[in-house]
């Protein structure tokens, strides 16, 4: 590797580690400080931590590669996450951080969701934070297999240097300072990802020079590469754009609202994050077709097309830009798994060790355990992460359906319908989960995506049975839920 380009990525893992110091110094004295910043992030913060944290890996290597492949069909899913955003923006983010403030200061989703339906048993977070641990640790693995290959195939290193690299930053900085520092680096790490998407398009199509067009190139190719409709299917369809419903129930991301100093700030962060994300897809989409164009004009075979990202840099960008560009693709990746350890943590922390172990635990006590537990669960991701050749979108897909159909109707409801229960909660997190599973043993995925039964499902569970059961008591510190928007 070029001494520029290593002195690139060697200054993006400084300044990581440098806002983990910063963010250690200023906001790590309690578990609130520790676990959501004190409620204290900004908008524009929220947002890019909301959105970096969100897209992974996916956007700048699995997006392209699949445009790269297929066409303008491929972005069916770019549509339906940008849709599914935007509802997650306005239906989710308002109502979340005020009602988890309300709700005995909610630090978790499993504690939001046991004090929004007095559960005294403990049984509604017991199981959501089982749900959390087990899906985030397989999650926070393909992530680190995403980086273990990166170093391998870009930087020239070993898959084993790779993982211990992209580990070792990620949770020192995590474990240094907590929400604040995984929000800041993810502030940081999403202005890379963007600025990087919007180059690299820009600098490969004045490599074509004058008179070259892209579009007739393409479809000289295949007259299908800029048709949205051509060469799929309605099924197809619903089941990329069926990402989108996911949004809901991933608790990476909706996290993020929790935190906002306040519900004044969501409309201002929520454009924020809705204007980064679609120029970041559009850069990613750019990147897949104009790249397609690119290798085809000067007859360069590219044998993995995940890789058009990496291999347009590195032929047609200086050492030092490349630097650059490699640090936005560990951006993309690092972001998301600093965001799942953390809240797989928190989970650990709030929802097991200090409702079951240490009711009277210290704040000092609470912190402490919860940078054991961001350890703990890198330590078995790192285990899971040992098989290079497992399938990193594959591992995704499975994850986020599963989130999105456990939790997203249980959380739209439990904000938005005051009549549900918390059997009609139980019932939604256990039924999306077993259906998505049952579809993915079954081999229904290549038809439909998991989510979409998954989601229908738990969202039918919910329905009936808080039709079927009683509401609990409310609570004398309970506040009501109507009204809030």
């Amino acid at each position: 590797m070029n001494n520029l380009t290593l002195l690139a990525i060697s200054v993006y893992f400084a300044m990581m580690l440098g806002i983990g110091i910063y963010a250690w110094r200023k906001s790590t004295a309690d578990s609130s400080e520790y676990l959501l910043s004190g409620r204290s992030l900004g908008p524009a913060v929220t947002a890019l931590a909301a959105g970096a944290s969100d897209m992974s890996g996916w956007l700048m290597l699995g997006l392209p590669g699949a445009l790269y492949v297929s066409g303008l069909a491929e972005s069916w899913i770019a549509i339906g996450l940008f849709l599914g955003a935007w509802a997650n923006w306005v239906l989710v983010a308002p109502r979340l951080r005020a009602q988890t403030e309300q709700y005995d200061d909610s630090l978790t989703i499993p504690e939001f969701l046991g004090n929004r339906f007095a559960d005294d048993s403990h049984i509604l977070r017991i199981v959501a934070s089982l749900v959390i641990v087990v899906f985030f640790a397989v999650y926070s693995a393909s992530g680190l297999v995403a980086g273990g290959k990166l170093f391998e195939t870009a930087f020239g290193f070993s898959y084993q240097t790779g993982l211990w690299v992209t580990a070792s930053v990620v949770v020192a900085y995590v474990v240094l300072g907590g929400f604040l520092a995984v929000s800041l680096t993810d502030f940081v790490q999403g202005t890379i990802m963007m600025i990087a998407l919007v180059a690299l398009p820009i600098v490969a199509l004045a490599d074509f020079g004058e008179g070259a067009s892209v579009s007739d190139i393409l479809r000289d190719i295949d007259p299908n590469m800029l048709s949205l409709f051509g060469g799929t299917s309605a099924l197809a369809i619903i089941s990329a754009a069926a990402w989108g419903l996911g949004y809901f129930g991933q608790p990476h991301i909706i996290v993020r609202f929790m935190a906002i100093r306040s519900v004044k700030d969501i409309p201002t962060a929520r454009f924020i994050g809705l204007a980064w994300m679609g120029i970041s897809l559009v850069g990613a989409i750019a990147v897949g077709l104009i790249g397609r164009a690119w290798f085809s004009v000067h007859a360069t075979p590219l044998t993995d097309p995940e890789t058009v990202f990496i291999v347009l840099g590195q032929v047609l960008l200086h050492p030092l830009a490349l630097g650059f560009l490699l640090s936005a693709i560990l951006a993309a990746i690092m972001s998301t798994i600093s965001a799942q350890l953390l809240v797989t943590g928190s989970s650990l922390t709030e929802d097991f060790y200090r409702l079951f172990v240490r009711r009277q635990a210290g704040e000092t006590e609470i912190v402490t355990v919860g940078r054991l537990s961001i350890v703990a669960v890198a330590a078995v991701a790192m285990l899971l992460a040992q098989n290079p050749n497992g399938s990193v979108l594959k591992l995704v897909a499975n994850a986020w359906a599963g989130f999105g159909a456990a939790f997203g109707p249980v959380i739209l409801l439990a904000l938005m319908w005051p009549r549900m229960t918390r059997g009609g909660a139980l019932a939604g997190m256990v039924t999306g989960a077993v259906v998505v599973i049952v579809w993915i043993q079954a081999g229904w995925s290549a038809t439909l995506y998991e989510l979409v039964p998954g989601f229908a499902a738990a969202m039918a569970a919910i329905v009936v049975v808080s039709l079927l059961t009683k509401t609990p008591a409310e609570r004398a510190d309970a506040p009501t839920v109507q009204g809030i928007a």
